[in-house]
C-alpha cells in the first residue's frame, strides 16, 4: 500500500502507577492491537483495508495480545451484525476481543453524510445507547425481543456466547468532562477520552466515572491515545491504564508500526 488506511494503534498497559485517590484494583501489564473503524478517509489515505476482517487475522495470529476495534461507531452498524461479528472474533481470540465504542464523527471521510446515514450527534447517541442494550442482550445467548426507537427484533438468538462468562468488555470513547458520555463510560468497563490535551482533564473524567460506578474494587479501564514520542507516565498518574500509540494514518509505514512494537513503551 501506499498511504495505508488501515489505522493501527499498538497499545500497553500502563504498569506501576496508582493516583492516590483512587484505590481501585489493575488488571496485570498486557499487549493490544486496536484499529480504527472508518469507512472513508480523507486523501492521502486510499488503500484501506476492512478493521473486522483484519482482526480476524490478528485474532488467529496472535495468542496473548488483546485486539478490536478502537472505537467503531455503532449508529452507522446493525446491532445484531456486531453481535454476531463479536462472539466469532471472541472466540477465534480465545476471549481477547475489547469492543471499543463511539458516536463517529463526520470529520473523518464525511463517511455519515456521504452514504446517508444520521449526522446528528444526539440522534447517533440515542442509536449508540440502544445498540448497547441490544448487544447486552444478544451476548446473554437468549433470544433477543427488542422494539425500540432504532431497532425492531423478534426473538433472534446469538450462540455461541462469548468466550469468557463475563461477556466481551466494552470500552466507551467520549469526551471529557461531558455528562451523558461519561455516564455511558460509567455502564461498562472502560473509557477511551476523546480529545484530552491535558492530564487533569482526565484526572477530572476519571474522578467523574468512578463516582458514577460507584464500584472502587472492580477492575476498570481507562485508554488514552497519545504520540509515538510521548511519556504517559503523568497520564498513568491521572487514572490511564493504557497507553494507545497513536499513528499518523497519512504517513505512517511498516518499519514504523515495526520499530514501535519493537521498542515498546518507554521505562526511563
Amino acid at each position: 500500500m501506499g498511504a495505508c488506511g488501515y489505522r493501527s494503534s499498538t497499545s500497553w498497559r500502563i504498569r506501576g502507577w496508582s493516583p492516590p485517590w483512587r484505590s481501585r484494583p489493575r488488571p496485570p501489564g498486557g499487549t493490544a492491537s486496536f484499529v480504527w473503524d472508518h469507512l472513508r478517509w480523507e486523501r492521502p489515505v486510499r488503500d484501506v483495508a476492512d478493521p473486522w476482517i483484519s482482526l480476524a487475522a490478528v485474532a488467529t495470529a496472535t495468542e496473548a495480545i488483546r485486539f478490536g476495534p478502537m472505537v467503531t461507531p455503532l449508529a452507522r452498524r446493525r446491532p445484531l451484525k456486531v453481535a454476531r461479528e463479536t462472539v466469532t472474533l471472541d472466540g477465534l481470540g480465545s476471549g481477547r476481543l475489547v469492543l471499543g465504542v463511539g458516536l463517529g464523527d463526520d470529520r473523518f471521510g464525511r463517511e455519515f453524510a456521504s452514504t446517508g446515514e444520521c449526522t446528528d450527534p444526539r440522534g447517533r447517541a440515542r442509536m449508540l445507547d440502544e445498540s448497547l442494550d441490544v448487544l447486552a442482550a444478544a451476548w446473554s445467548g437468549e433470544p433477543v425481543h427488542h422494539h425500540g426507537e432504532h431497532y425492531r427484533i423478534d426473538g433472534v438468538e446469538i450462540r455461541p456466547l462469548p468466550h469468557r462468562r463475563e461477556g466481551i468488555p466494552v470500552w466507551v470513547a467520549g469526551s471529557a468532562g461531558r455528562r451523558k458520555p461519561l455516564q455511558r463510560a460509567a455502564r461498562h468497563q472502560g473509557y477511551v477520552p476523546v480529545n484530552i490535551e491535558h492530564p487533569d482533564q482526565l484526572a477530572e473524567s476519571v474522578a467523574a466515572i468512578d463516582d458514577l460506578r460507584g464500584r472502587p474494587d472492580e477492575p476498570y479501564d481507562v485508554a488514552v491515545g497519545l504520540p509515538v514520542s510521548s511519556d504517559p507516565r503523568r497520564f498513568a498518574s491521572a487514572g490511564a491504564t493504557w497507553w494507545l500509540t497513536e499513528l499518523d494514518p497519512t504517513s505512517v509505514t511498516p518499519d514504523l508500526v515495526r520499530g514501535v512494537i519493537r521498542d515498546g513503551p518507554r521505562s526511563d
